[in-house]
């Protein structure tokens, strides 16, 4: 199994910034992407950023310009630094690990942290 222990959400004012950080801990080598998800109220959850063991990464629109996605392999940690933020960015995030094809199992999910922009 592997587990994912979110950190860094909190209250931010428009055009602010934060980090978030998730820890995976764990069967750490059976993780092939990551990923972070967000869900505001009364809304779908959507996928943030999306990124492979190999560095490869992918954006939703609303995002793009704004966040980048990485992670080092060797803390097992993944990172979402979030720039210039909107009122609109307020949600639950998620940390998410995909596992590789050759274990059964996952996804993996971490408790969520909230993220509030106020304007």
């Amino acid at each position: 199994q592997v587990q994912l222990v979110e950190s860094g959400g909190g209250l931010v004012q428009a055009g602010g910034s934060l980090r978030l950080s998730c820890a995976a801990s764990g069967s750490v080598l059976s993780i092939s992407a990551m990923a972070w998800y967000r869900q505001a109220p009364g809304k779908q959850r959507e996928l943030v950023a999306a990124i492979t063991s190999g560095g490869s990464s992918d954006y939703a629109d609303s995002v793009k310009g704004r966040f980048t996605i990485s992670r080092d392999n060797a803390k097992n940690t993944l990172y979402l630094q979030m720039n210039n933020l909107k009122p609109e960015d307020t949600a639950v995030y998620y940390c998410n690990a995909e596992e590789d094809s050759d274990y059964e199992g996952g996804p993996y999910w971490g408790q969520g942290t909230q993220v509030t922009v106020s304007s």
